[in-house]
């Protein structure tokens, strides 16, 4: 699978990752990542879904609680990204 975010399989520990749609099934990668991924794994569903989407999923999700979410918003418009 060449075109798909770089993240660690144990995230999505119980899809079938040779058949999972990346792209399709964004809402997903990205509630995963917010909920379990390191630095690493947050700067790449920045590069590969785009700041709009990560957004996106946050609202809708969820899974998320508040505490998280706000997180999310003033990470994302922090350069800690950048920076680390």
């Amino acid at each position: 699978m060449a075109d798909r975010p770089n993240i660690p399989n144990h995230l999505l520990w119980e899809y079938d990752l040779e058949t999972f749609n990346y792209d399709n099934s964004y809402k997903i990668v990205i509630e995963r990542v917010l909920e379990r991924g390191n630095i690493q794994d947050w700067k790449e569903i920045k590069r590969y879904y785009g700041e709009s989407k990560i957004l996106e999923t946050n609202e809708w999700s969820t899974q998320l609680g508040e505490r998280e979410k706000e997180f999310t918003r003033f990470f994302l418009k922090s350069d800690m990204l950048d920076v680390a």
